[in-house]
């Protein structure tokens, strides 16, 4: 796999530092056609690697007008790729927040947050930490399908037994949800919950631009007997498209088929006792970075 480094001081907007995050898949996929790479193939062979990730978040912590607030590492893409072992970005992100005592969250697939648990661990007893494992399904021929470099479920339940274990708050992900695909997500959340995760959310599947005809390639490969069925059942989810960006909407979709799987989510956390307290995490032990000193100015 080919490196194409792009430092990150060209982020912009409101909000900067909670959407500091490794962008690999469905948000990177469009990602890569804007840097003009294919969204298929380049996709799969070269990564956008932001290496002074970490540098740049400190500089935006240190802003006089920052204030404290949830930073979501992994929300656009998982934060433990196979890269992190070399190149170590999200390490550096969870030590400066430690560093500063600023809560964070991470959202991955991968059985490497393990490795960063000597930092997480001591976090989380302090309330500045929590940890979101996301399991599709059960099914280890399906997450192959799907997820064919990811860890495989069992060794992602182990992983949320570990947290768990080490005193980190940990929760799951059941996403995303795909019609006549993964079925199993009432036994995703109760493995889960014997493991050791006490809350959970999910969100349906997600189509935006150059995602929905790879998708479409991926169900005529795999399922060509059902691919008709299910991108209609998806479509009906997103008002008649394929994807509906409305923020409203977006994760979890609107109409009947989408209150479905919203009425099996809630029965199963209720049985199960999931998401009973919410994770608190403490901000008021934030300190901001000294900010360098400027000779001569006045601010």
């Amino acid at each position: 796999m080919t490196e194409v480094a792009i430092p990150v001081h060209a982020i912009k907007g409101r909000g900067t530092a909670t959407r500091l995050a490794h962008r690999f898949e469905k948000d990177a996929r469009p990602t890569h056609s804007y840097l003009n790479l294919s969204p298929g193939l380049d996709f799969e062979t070269k990564i956008i690697a932001k290496r002074n990730i970490a540098a740049m978040l400190r500089a935006d912590l240190g802003k006089r007008s920052y204030v404290p607030k949830l930073i979501n590492i992994g929300s656009a893409t998982d934060c433990y790729q196979p890269v992190e072992r070399e190149l170590r970005l999200t390490r550096g992100l969870i030590e400066l927040m430690q560093e500063l005592g600023h809560p964070l969250a991470l959202v991955t697939k991968s059985s490497g947050v393990e490795r960063d648990l000597d930092l997480l661990a001591p976090m989380a007893a302090r309330h500045l930490a929590a940890v979101y494992v996301t399991i599709t399904t059960l099914d280890g021929e399906l997450a192959r399908k799907l997820e064919p470099r990811a860890a495989a479920p069992h060794r992602r339940l182990r992983t949320i037994r570990t947290l768990a274990d080490a005193g980190v708050p940990v929760g799951v992900s059941v996403a995303p949800q795909i019609p006549f695909v993964n079925d199993d997500m009432e036994q995703v959340l109760q493995a889960a919950f014997e493991a050791g995760a006490r809350t959970a959310f999910y969100t349906v599947v997600r189509l935006p631009w150059e995602v929905a005809p790879l998708f479409k390639q991926w169900l005529e490969l795999h399922y060509p007997q059902r691919a008709g069925r299910i991108m209609a059942r998806i479509q009906e989810m997103r008002g008649g498209k394929d994807y509906d960006s409305d923020f409203a909407s977006r994760m979890k979709g609107s109409g009947l088929w989408a209150d479905l799987i919203k009425q099996r989510f809630e029965k199963a956390c209720h049985r199960l006792g999931l998401n009973r307290q919410r994770t608190e995490l403490d901000f008021s032990q934030f300190r901001p970075p000294v900010r360098p000193s400027a000779q001569g100015s006045l601010f």
